[in-house]
């Protein structure tokens, strides 16, 4: 991570985040960094726990897997796996979850055997899962790298529904929105068989001419991470997408006759 070269890296999100901040007296909460530099905090859930989760600035949900889901109470001890995410979403209520002295009530997450986080478990292994903007969305975040420290200070700001709004988009409800930046044009499309349960979404298309086309891209290529983002479902694609700008060459890593292969996507304004 590039933000590991300079000495703390401070969070605010919604636009009257800052505005909002009283007297609270900020929380500091110690954290730790995998091989992979991704951020590792313990976490307990309904005063179970501690269970080792990745702290990520880019997930817009907090997720946990379905062991300690179970093992928390999260959900029965005797209830089946959830499905994969995004294939039948639903999100579940932590009555208490707690970060170092930062305690949140009814809490949500959505609960998962997420394959990368499966895979990462295995091979520097415990990670559990995700704290996402559902949870640290309430609070102005710094994080300081050298001391290996966070620190919250809670803000009067309501993270929004990413999922529900993912699931309306995706049955052509949600809000009207007004477009007011052309999107950027990408020139490839991709697919997932609900019964998939591997990391990627399969690249169906491309476009000849397009900027996929130009870097590279090729169909039947297996899309695992977009600019850093996960890829394992379409709208998990839609959402890595959305964030990057027209201008913008953008890192994908893919997978190709058994090897990942990275290329370089400069995607071009829409109209």
């Amino acid at each position: 991570m590039q933000s590991l070269a300079v000495g703390f890296l401070v969070v605010c999100l919604g636009p009257g985040a800052r505005a909002n901040v009283g007297d609270e007296k900020p929380i500091t909460v110690p954290f730790d960094t995998l091989k992979t530099q991704h951020i590792v905090v313990m976490v307990k859930l309904n005063g179970k726990g501690p269970y080792r989760l990745i702290f990520d600035t880019g997930a817009p949900v907090t997720l946990i897997n379905n062991k300690i889901a179970r093992d928390s109470g999260v959900v029965p001890k005797d209830s089946k796996p959830m499905l994969p995410l995004f294939g039948s979403p639903q999100q579940h209520k932590i009555k208490v979850f707690e970060l170092g002295g930062v305690r949140a009530e009814n809490a949500s997450a959505i609960i998962m055997d997420h394959p990368l986080l499966t895979a990462m478990d295995k091979v520097i292994g415990p990670v559990e899962g995700i704290v996402g903007l559902s949870f640290f969305g309430k609070y102005r975040v710094t994080i300081d790298y050298q001391a290996k420290e966070m620190t919250f200070v809670p803000v009067k700001f309501t993270p929004p529904d990413v999922l529900s709004a993912i699931e309306a988009l995706q049955k052509g409800g949600g809000p009207k929105t007004k477009v007011v930046a052309p999107a950027g044009q990408w020139g490839f499309s991709v697919s997932k068989d609900p019964k998939d349960e591997q990391p990627g979404v399969t690249v169906e298309h491309v476009v000849a001419g397009s900027p996929a086309a130009a870097a590279g891209l090729r169909v039947g290529d297996r899309l695992l991470t977009l600019e850093g983002r996960w890829t394992d479902s379409v709208a998990d694609c839609f959402v890595a997408a959305a964030n990057v700008q027209p201008g913008q060459a953008a890192r994908l890593v893919v997978l190709r006759d058994g090897k990942e292969v990275e290329l370089r996507v400069r995607v071009q304004a829409g109209l």
